[in-house]
């Protein structure tokens, strides 16, 4: 028996007690009251039922004119696209937490778009920074916030590239291939009839001269760490607003290549770092072996920097391998302490030399800072 025949039984005996002024129910009558009182209560499970799935589907969160404040999207819909980015569920309720809060009505276009992403994600750190009664809960929220960024960042259908060399930016590093040589040159412009380049220069700081027609490969990152390389040729040399260019052909077909696990950014900060060994001292093998950072401290420039290690620029003599305890003060508030291990080392100019390592550990509060430098969020 469904909700209609209860209707048509007990809504007339509902009205006629109405009309009368009765609310109660005569004793010679019990059959009136039972039909009265199970037709009022199939209507409340009903009401029950359709409130449930209005709310699964999220039309119940729909209002008759939409706000800036009231999302269109659903819950179903909106846990689908989390999945798909490999969210958890606690990354999940926080990014619904960042949307909802900043009125977002178009999920999916938002995670496509990376400056209106950190749109919304810089409101949230500042939100973070105002709100949190003590340091030490704004850093456990800020890690939970730069978490779920990273993971936004990394995922695998983050499809945030470029398909041609037209659409790399002025100023972005590229590392030009030929043969066995790479060179690091930064971009002048990539908007006219060819792609124009620094020239490359070897180790002694000298420029390298390309014949015309000398095959190359360019590759480079986006600033969503995807990256791409590109075939081309050597057109010729050109003069540009920066001095002498090296004109390339364009390409249009674009390799991608192992994507960056973290987001990199470029800068020039002063640094200091101590040589890091482990105590092996034979009186204590029952104990794990200590750190022990050297005396000596040596300079250098940070040249880029991302939550997983980061370049150094210096004339100090290090081998890969070599554990360093490494000091960047960014800026009068940012001091960033982290452990980290040389992963390789290559030849700069002059007595100089660059060092890439990968950071072994980094304390909570220098993971937030190299984060906000990164994502640009303190800018």
């Amino acid at each position: 028996m469904n909700s209609f025949i209860f209707g048509t039984l007990w809504l007339p005996l509902l009205q006629r007690r109405v009309q009368t002024g009765l609310l109660g129910f005569k004793e010679e009558n019990p059959e009136e009251a039972i039909i009265l009182a199970i037709g009022i209560g199939a209507l409340i499970v009903l009401g029950i039922i359709v409130h449930f799935i209005r709310k699964a589907l999220g039309l119940g969160n729909i209002p008759a004119t939409p706000t800036s404040d009231s999302p269109k999207y659903g819950f179903l819909s909106f846990r689908q696209l989390a999945s798909s980015y490999g969210l958890d569920k606690d990354q999940r309720k926080l990014l619904e937490s960042i949307f909802r809060t900043n009125g977002v009505g178009d999920p999916a276009r938002v995670l496509r778009n990376q400056e209106l992403l950190d749109r919304h994600f810089e409101r949230a750190f500042s939100a973070i920074e105002k709100t949190s009664e003590t340091d030490e809960e704004a850093q456990i929220k800020m890690m939970r916030l730069f978490s779920l960024r990273n993971a936004i960042e990394s995922a695998p259908n983050n499809n945030n590239g470029i398909s041609n060399t037209t659409q790399i930016a002025a100023n972005t590093p590229v590392v030009l291939s030929t043969g066995k040589d790479n060179y690091t040159v930064k971009v002048i412009n990539s908007k006219g009839a060819s792609l124009l380049t620094e020239f490359p220069k070897n180790s002694l700081g000298s420029t390298v001269k390309l014949a015309n027609g000398t095959k190359v490969t360019l590759s480079c990152f986006t600033k969503s760490t995807k990256g791409f390389s590109f075939d081309s040729q050597v057109v010729g040399t050109i003069d540009s607003s920066q001095g002498a260019a090296l004109e390339l052909a364009h390409s249009g077909k674009a390799k991608p290549l192992v994507q960056r696990r973290h987001r990199r950014k470029d800068i020039n900060a002063n640094c200091f770092f101590n040589l890091v060994f482990l105590d092996n001292d034979k009186k204590n093998r029952k104990n794990p072996p200590k750190l022990v950072v050297d005396k000596v401290r040596y300079s250098g420039t940070i040249l880029e920097i991302s939550e997983g290690g980061c370049s150094i620029k210096t004339s100090t003599p290090v081998q890969v391998g070599s554990r360093l305890r490494i000091e960047v003060a960014y800026d009068e508030e940012s001091l960033i302490t982290v452990l980290g291990q040389v992963l390789r080392v290559n030849r700069g100019t002059g007595i100089k030399m660059i060092i890439h390592v990968k950071f072994l550990k980094v304390p909570r509060k220098s993971l937030n800072s190299i984060n906000s430098l990164v994502f640009g969020y303190e800018d």
